[in-house]
């Protein structure tokens, strides 16, 4: 109720408020200004505080007990709490509780007068306005009257109530309702063939309502072609066409759609909507977008569970608690990579605050998926406040937070207990081996320092110049006439005994002269030779050795070899080196300045005859672990290091025998931990301001109609999230069916009974068929959660068996078709008109699962850079669902055609029109390929100079027709002026293949 500018005057009223008040009273009241003359200001106070409240709109007084809850709570709510709440505090002020209302000097209770609440929502009598509430219809005079009753008689507020802004829609919502089990509507005025089957009894009652009548059966080559590509996502073949317009018995078209559902092609298709749904992609996404390498086995996991008919409930609580009910089993737990398939920042923010809100993004993620997919409930809405429109609390938001605080992405070992334990044996024998390699190897080098130790002070010497520092190595010497200069590592700073790894920021060489030249830059005529360790695909030279010479501290040289060789333009006389791995100490305490301890400095005139000049061996070492090498090495004797050598020698050929046992699989399934409560609601979503304390338990959304749980702060994680699968999967809870039914109708269709498939809340669309959505959903609950056996009963509708004729007059009642009096036509996906591109042409490789193929080349360094390819072999002709889906990756034909970014979840797909997609289809090197291909199976298939021949088939392959006289006419034209491969491409840039009637 009070905004940012009314803070003044809140502090005003605290220091004088009562002398205000009193100011305001005067100019209406003639005794009050007598009483000032008589009398002075303490008999105007006592004066205005009497005649107050009928001065201030004359509010009436009444002994009647005001009711909190009943009569002043629902006025809060409605007018105030919007703007005054925990997270969204106005003014500085909540009016959750009575709590903040006093602390913050805006109420005393019992005393009306000095409560400056009152005075901010009392009209104006002058201006007919109130400052609050804020551009809103001011309160009436009793609703006024009621705040001050309610002051003066102490404003009792119970102690535990909170108050919350109320949603839009409430626990009445449609959505929210059990699921009817309908008796199916009468209708009349249409075919008989649309009185006997439920779906058709449904649709025809609302066509009815609206004036509308349905459509004719389509013709069977349209039935094929859209079953076929509903259910496998390819076309039919024209042997298939052929077939099924032949077969003239009654359950020609049923025993169609059992083919298709028993086709493993029918996995790959509608496993893609899934994982659509569920945001599935394989890089992290954020600044990095790294590839993950192994998320495929979900891919997998979801297509055969779908080929399978799985039971979709079991399948949720797979997706959210696999390692628990199928702990052992990998075809089980793979399925809760569904909680780790969306995109998560992995930079490792290691700030804690910006570590805590990097976690509650990463958790939130969880949350949203969970509710949109299943529920069709926009949960993440109340992360930071109560949802506005929908009854979902904040409180729900973080028991779902609670019930996902255990899981973390990552890779974690899939094998069954079998596979475990037989390498184990494997590994067992190997590792005791190693054991007792290394316990003599230990053995030998200690007594080799025990006596070094007694050496110590004759060792230690001749070491008197300071140790090695990244920031900068000199050495001087005497000058000498060379043309060449190397540098050879003899161990790291961070690790004594390696010699390649290291960094070199500059190098530099320095001439014998009054004014010293640095002879080994590049600009001086200087050449760096050396072998890189690391490459960057997408930045050419980030770490090459000519960095070493270029003049430039900061970036890096990081060497693949131990040796770093100069050469000048022409000899020069030089005597002095320095030389850097971070020379500005920026990075002084991180592994990318690795740096040389230990090295030596030679000259060369030819590059073939080198002379040592300095090195390491008078500075002081760097770190125990460099003392304690050279100690070893000036004190091992011949013996000692011949055994050793042995020995070592022995722990690598064991070390490759273990390597050679292949590992466990490891999938991004996600890691598991127990984090214990408490728990708390987020004020604001704000990690740094807790509020009440949650646990894990279920959404009170749904109160009404399922049986809560409720979990323990310190409840196994595990537990928690078996808790809520089986939750959302109860009998009783009507959201997960009804979701599901409509996700159903909406891939049949094109659009779903409700639109908006992942939000059956207040922002979401009404149902168009209500009862029919609840039939499918009881349909599915009473088959055992099987899609196979409900979309049969769609797909055998006379609904869905309608011809796709478009009538003026029927569109003007329903232009989208919403209400299906025609089959809505639709355009292919992107993932569809690239599989049957590889159809037609004879090239689509069917085989299944495993990890997929990429159509970018994958460049990484700190960051991920993908390059679409522009050439494309055999191994990219896989269906499109194999496709290694990274996130922001553009892959033109799929990008071109409305493919989602997996950043997001997709519960629909757009179905835009572009010139990219035109000009994809025309110029694209892959259907420039495709055309060819096609033309080479045209002729294979149909004879070499059979152009008819040819012809038919094309339109055959392509469009499940024969082509007309007139089609035919054209085709030769075009070929004979331009050739078969133009013709065929032609045919692929047409709408009539890209669009299903």
């Amino acid at each position: 109720m009070i905004c940012s500018g009314m803070k003044r005057r809140k502090q005003n009223l605290k220091r004088d408020g009562l002398l205000r008040i009193a100011a305001e009273t005067v100019e209406e009241n003639p005794v009050i200004r007598s009483l000032i003359t008589r009398s002075g200001l303490v008999c105007l106070i006592f004066a205005s505080l009497s005649l107050l409240l009928p001065a201030a709109g004359k509010i009436p007084e009444s002994k009647t007990s005001v009711d909190f809850e009943t009569q002043i709570a629902p006025l809060i709510v409605e007018h105030c709490i919007r703007c005054h709440k925990p997270g969204n505090e106005k003014g500085e002020l909540s009016l959750n509780s009575l709590q903040s209302l006093k602390e913050n000097g805006f109420l005393t209770p019992g005393k009306p007068a000095e409560s400056y609440l009152l005075e901010v929502i009392q009209v104006d009598p002058e201006t007919g306005k109130a400052e609050m509430p804020k551009g809103a219809k001011p309160l009436s005079k009793e609703e006024v009257a009621l705040f001050s009753r309610w002051i003066k008689q102490g404003a009792p507020w119970p102690e535990k109530l909170k108050l919350q802004e109320k949603s839009k829609a409430d626990l009445t919502w449609w959505s929210l309702q059990p699921l009817a089990k309908n008796n199916h509507p009468a209708t009349s005025d249409v075919p008989e063939s649309w009185q006997k089957h439920p779906i058709d009894r449904f649709i025809a009652a609302k066509l009815q309502e609206k004036n509308l009548q349905p459509s004719p059966r389509a013709s069977k080559r349209t039935l094929i072609r859209r079953a076929t590509y509903n259910l496998t996502g390819l076309p039919p073949t024209p042997e298939e066409v052929a077939a099924f317009e032949n077969d003239a018995s009654p359950d020609a078209y049923e025993k169609l759609i059992d083919r298709l559902l028993a086709s493993p092609r029918y996995g790959e298709q509608w496993g893609r909507h899934w994982l659509d749904v569920v945001r599935f992609g394989e890089s992290n996404g954020f600044e990095r977008n790294v590839i993950i390498d192994n998320a495929w086995p979900f891919r997998d996991y979801v297509i055969k569970s779908f080929n399978d008919d799985k039971p979709f409930d079991r399948m949720v609580i797979e997706h959210l608690a696999g390692d628990v009910v199928g702990k052992g089993d990998p075809s089980v737990e793979v399925g809760t990579t569904f909680l780790v398939c969306g995109p998560y920042d992995n930079v490792g923010n290691q700030d804690p605050v910006q570590k805590a809100q990097i976690r509650a993004n990463t958790i939130d993620d969880m949350i949203r998926t969970t509710g949109e997919a299943f529920l069709g409930l926009t949960v993440g809405c109340s992360r930071c406040h109560n949802h506005k429109f929908d009854p979902v609390m904040q409180q729900d938001y973080y028991s779902l937070y609670a019930t996902f605080s255990g899981v973390f992405h990552g890779s974690r070992v899939i094998a069954s207990k079998e596979a475990q334990q037989k390498r184990n044996a494997q590994l067992q024998p190997l590792n005791a081996r190693k054991a007792e390699l290394t316990k003599e190897k230990s053995k030998t080098e200690s007594a080799i320092q025990a006596r070094a130790e007694k050496k110590a002070a004759d060792y230690e010497k001749p070491w008197v110049r300071e140790p090695v520092k990244r920031t900068g190595v000199e050495d001087t010497f005497k000058p000498v006439n060379v043309k060449f200069v190397r540098l050879t590592s003899l161990g790291l700073d961070t690790s004594p005994w390696a010699k390649t790894g290291y960094r070199v920021d500059e190098f530099e060489v320095w001439t014998d002269e009054k004014t010293p030249r640095n002879v080994a830059l590049a600009t001086n005529g200087g050449i760096a030779k050396g072998a890189n360790s690391r490459t960057a695909g997408d930045f050419a030279g980030a770490y090459d050795v000519s960095l070493t010479i270029d003049g430039k501290i900061g970036a890096c040289w990081i060497a693949g070899s131990p040796e770093l060789t100069i050469e000048f333009a022409q000899p020069e006389t030089i005597n002095k080196i320095v030389f850097s791995s971070d020379r500005s100490g920026a990075a002084m305490s991180n592994y990318k300045a690795t740096f040389l301890s230990e090295y030596k400095l030679e000259v060369s005139s030819d590059g073939k005859t080198w002379r040592e000049v300095a090195s390491s061996q008078d500075r002081k070492p760097v770190n125990t672990r460099h003392r304690r090498k050279r100690f070893f090495i000036l004190e091992a004797t011949p013996d000692e290091n011949k055994r050793l050598s042995k020995i070592n020698a022995d722990i690598a050929r064991t070390d490759r025998e273990l390597a050679a046992i292949p590992p466990l699989p490891a999938w991004w399934v996600g890691n598991h931990k127990q984090v214990n409560g408490p728990f708390h609601i987020f004020v604001g979503g704000n990690p740094q301001r807790k509020g009440d304390s949650v646990v894990p338990a279920s959404m009170s959304t749904l109160s009404n109609v399922t049986k809560a749980y409720e979990l323990k702060a310190d409840a196994p994680q595990g537990e928690r999230r078996l808790a809520l699968a089986r939750w959302l999967v109860a009998k009783e809870n009507p959201l997960t069916p009804r979701v599901l039914a409509n996700r159903l109708w909406h891939y049949h269709f094109g659009t779903g009974i409700v639109s908006t498939p992942s939000d059956f809340g207040y922002m979401g669309t009404r149902p168009t068929h209500p009862e029919l959505l609840d039939w499918l959903a009881v349909q599915i609950q009473e088959n055992g959660w099987r899609l196979k056996d409900i979309q049969k009963q769609i797909m055998l509708s006379e609904t869905y068996q309608q011809a796709s004729t478009f009538r003026e007059e029927a569109a003007r009642i329903d232009s989208d078709s919403r209400f299906l009096w025609r089959f809505p036509p639709r355009r292919l996906t992107g993932e569809e008109i690239r599989d049957t591109l590889l159809s037609v042409s004879g090239k689509l490789d069917l085989k299944m699962g495993g990890p997929g193929f990429r159509l970018y080349e994958y460049l990484q360094d700190n960051v991920a850079t993908y390059v679409p390819r522009e050439t494309f072999g055999p191994d990219t002709y896989r269906r499109a669902v194999y496709h290694q889906n990274a996130r922001a990756a553009r892959i033109d034909l799929l990008t071109d055609f409305d493919c989602p970014d997996n950043a997001f979840a997709a519960s629909k797909r757009n179905a835009t029109t572009t010139p990219l997609q035109a000009l994809t289809l025309m110029n694209h090197q892959f259907t420039l390929d495709l055309s060819q291909f096609l033309a080479e199976r045209l002729q294979q298939e149909a004879g070499t100079d059979k152009i008819d021949q040819q012809i038919d088939r094309a339109f055959r392959l392509l469009y499940a027709r024969p082509p007309i006289a007139q089609e035919q006419q054209a085709a030769r034209a075009l070929i004979a002026a331009n050739g078969l491969p133009a013709f065929c491409r032609a045919m692929i840039n047409s709408n009539e293949l890209i669009y299903l009637d």
